[in-house]
């Protein structure tokens, strides 16, 4: 998610703010750039597994405006992967961050300190 679909798109392209735009967004720029960032820094987060929930949420509202506003008229096809990263998003932010994640070691590093 990151390098193959994020990193194009920051900065955002004269294109992609233009393509913003045209699916009426009111601020084309902000949100390219809250795209392209979705797709960026969430991805490195959630490979990292740092505030998976919130990068995970970030996400698949990235991926749902794609399949079902920018792609809406689309046929599957087109629309299929942002699909496939929209429910693989959904799945992380209600599982949360495994036990070798970075907010799993803060979970437990903070449940020690708790106890002590």
């Amino acid at each position: 998610m990151s390098f193959g679909h994020g990193l194009g798109k920051i900065p955002p392209s004269d294109e992609f703010v233009t393509g913003i735009a045209g699916l009426g967004f009111p601020a084309p720029h902000l949100f390219a750039w809250l795209a392209g960032l979705a797709e960026f820094a969430g991805g490195l987060l959630l490979a990292a597994g740092l505030l998976t929930r919130f990068a995970s949420l970030s996400i698949f509202v990235t991926m749902f405006v794609a399949a079902f506003v920018a792609h809406g008229p689309d046929s599957f096809e087109v629309k299929e992967l942002a699909l496939l990263y929209m429910f693989v998003a959904i799945a992380f932010f209600l599982a949360g961050a495994g036990d070798w994640s970075i907010d799993g070691f803060v979970r437990r590093k903070q449940a020690r300190e708790s106890d002590n």
